[in-house]
């Protein structure tokens, strides 16, 4: 009886713990793709891990700010199901993104935060990836009131680099006003 009792708690133990192979650990410091996820989540794979990066953004008077050095680690979240990006900027600003493919609307939905402000609902972005670039967008009115879109894209993408842009366009996507700017280097798989 005793043999059968700590069988069935290892046994037990032992399903239970197996179905979380896919989280972050020490062997994976930056989790898994769960082959059970939509395929979607490969989108990321090349981000996984931790890059150091420049990000330049524009002044107020629309001129380019000074670089500012930042570490942007990227990990499958979840048990493999998700992805979260976390930026760590030496100017003292940091933010992130929780990554979902929504199967039913068949797009992205990246919700937004940052530790400059806390707010009671997150900013989503919603896209695809498409020709190599991952590109997102969010409703978003110019400073002169004209209707349009802040998109986001990530491009140039390799297993040892990539680029992002942020950048206003009007609804036709014929006029882009760049703003943001990052370039990274992968350090840590």
């Amino acid at each position: 009886m005793k043999n059968i009792v700590t069988t069935l708690v290892l046994l037990i133990s032992f399903t239970a713990f197996s179905q979380f192979n896919y989280k972050v650990s020490k062997e994976n410091l930056f989790g898994k793709y769960n082959p059970t996820a939509p395929k979607q989540l490969l989108d990321y794979q090349d981000l996984i891990g931790e890059n150091k990066c420049t990000s330049i953004s524009r002044n107020p008077d629309r001129t380019w700010a000074k670089p500012v050095h930042m570490k942007w680690v990227w990990k499958y979240i979840m048990n493999g199901m998700g992805v979260q990006d976390e930026t760590l900027k030496m100017d003292g600003t940091h933010s992130g993104s929780i990554r979902q493919y929504d199967k039913d609307s068949l797009r992205w939905n990246v919700h937004y935060y940052t530790s400059r402000a806390t707010v009671k609902q997150l900013p989503v972005w919603h896209g695809n990836k498409k020709d190599g670039k991952i590109v997102l967008y969010k409703e978003q009115p110019a400073s002169n009131g004209m209707k349009g879109f802040y998109r986001l894209t990530f491009y140039d993408i390799t297993k040892r680099k990539f680029k992002w842009i942020g950048e206003w366009v009007d609804e036709k996507e014929t006029i882009a006003f760049p703003t943001w700017k990052i370039e990274c280097e992968k350090i840590k798989n």
